[in-house]
């Protein structure tokens, strides 16, 4: 059997494990080293693993992963996530659907100082459901919209999957930070703007709800001024250089857990459950970026990426067509893994046959546009039936809501997102223009 026949085996394999729910890293790193072995035997394979843990994770910028998941459950403790729902909600609960347009924005707000999209559909629904039960939302559009919304935390800065793909690709974070803004800014819009279109189809679904006096609106605009302030200085100080990734994240970690304990969110338990549990986050991801490494390092010995990227150079189809069967995998991946195992499993394929393909762009800037279009497809598969983990978490917590129910309600939503990928193909710009602006 030659090396390509046998990656492509060893990738139907792996997915096979992961579909019966063998955990990522253990399924990776077992594909990897069986791989390695076909390929090049045993005492190769001891040679590269004596090393490759120092390796897989000697890279400065991976440091940035711990502190942003620090800084998420710090902002969890301080209750800033209700300060977010209740300052859009004294705006927007007034107008239909108006409730459920806070909670998008709710989500966009703690996704800015959370970067984690089933930690913001989790905060974010125990903050909002009740709400929404209480003004008579459906179940359907109020668990649809927190779903949808809970993917604001892959794509609004700081991204733990942005970072990810960055160090994938040997990317500039800060450049990928600053080229996701502008499209988290549309996903945002684009979900209350489905919203509105949703309640004027369905007016029973989203009631209209009381209108808040402007001392109310005065005083949860202050409530929130923290996370202003935490969000302009950790991604203003990144975008401008003040400061590097882990730096910033460092200085968001402190500055959430002074206003986390200033709020009185947070005592020496509290700070300690934190810890622990950006450990545990930390630990999950690192395990898992050791499996990527050894089967990465399988697929570099097999030259399957590469070969694939040959064929596919010389084979005439259109650039765009490729991009389009790469971005359908990612959907039909949403349905057996997370967002973190999809990028580390799919980007050392994909990434070497998307930059041989002519785009009509430099190096750079395709690996800033092509990171935010799978970033969102990525997204989209949190979100799309049968299996999207965000709709799995907020069905949970609304146990009078059917899951069919969940899935009909996020349905506009994925419309929403199906417009943006269309826009973000058709004009780079609205990917680029932010990193060109601030080089």
């Amino acid at each position: 059997m030659s090396s390509f026949a046998i990656a492509v085996t060893a990738i139907s394999i792996l997915l096979a494990m992961l579909v019966v729910r063998i955990p990522v890293a253990v399924a990776m790193m077992a594909v990897g080293i069986a791989g390695y072995i076909s390929l090049a035997g045993w005492m190769p394979l001891l040679s590269y693993a004596k090393t490759s843990s120092y390796y897989a994770f000697y890279n400065y910028d991976l440091s940035v992963i711990p502190m942003f998941l620090l800084m998420g459950q710090f902002a969890s403790r301080a209750g800033l996530s209700r300060a977010l729902f209740d300052a859009a909600n004294t705006f927007l609960g007034h107008r239909k659907g108006g409730v459920a347009m806070a909670a998008i924005g709710g989500c966009a707000g703690f996704g800015a100082i959370c970067g984690s999209s089933l930690a913001t559909a989790a905060t974010m629904g125990q903050v909002a459901l009740p709400e929404l039960e209480r003004y008579r939302y459906s179940g359907a559009l109020a668990t649809g919209a927190l779903a949808a919304g809970g993917t604001l935390g892959i794509l609004i800065p700081p991204s733990v999957v942005l970072v990810i793909y960055a160090i994938s690709v040997e990317a500039n974070i800060v450049t990928m930070f600053q080229a996701a803004l502008i499209p988290g800014i549309l996903a945002a819009a684009g979900y209350m703007l489905t919203i509105a279109i949703y309640v004027r189809i369905s007016p029973a679904s989203g009631p209209v709800g009381p209108r808040a006096g402007s001392a109310q609106r005065w005083r949860a605009v202050i409530e929130t001024w923290p996370v202003l302030l935490i969000f302009t200085l950790v991604i203003g100080g990144i975008y401008f250089g003040v400061f590097t990734p882990t730096e910033g994240a460092a200085v968001g970690a402190f500055g959430i857990a002074i206003i986390a304990v200033w709020r009185g969110g947070m005592r020496l338990d509290g700070f300690i459950d934190c810890i622990k549990g950006a450990a545990v986050s930390s630990a999950m991801i690192f395990m898992i970026l050791l499996g990527a490494d050894f089967f990465n390092a399988f697929l570099g010995l097999s030259r399957m990426p590469m070969d694939l990227a040959e064929m596919i150079g010389g084979s005439g189809f259109a650039p765009v067509t490729v991009l389009m069967v790469i971005l359908v995998l990612y959907l039909a991946l949403g349905c057996v893994m997370d967002s973190l195992s999809m990028i580390l499993l799919t980007i050392p394929v994909f990434w070497p046959i998307v930059a041989v393909l002519d785009f009509g762009m430099p190096e750079d800037d395709l690996k800033m546009w092509f990171g935010i279009i799978v970033l969102i497809v990525v997204e989209v598969g949190l979100i799309t039936p049968p299996v999207g983990l965000n709709v799995f978490v907020i069905n949970s917590m609304a146990p009078k809501v059917r899951m069919r129910e969940t899935f009909a309600g996020v349905m506009p939503f994925l419309a929403s997102d199906v417009i943006r990928v269309l826009l973000l193909l058709l004009f780079p710009a609205l990917t680029l223009t932010l990193p060109h602006l601030l080089k």
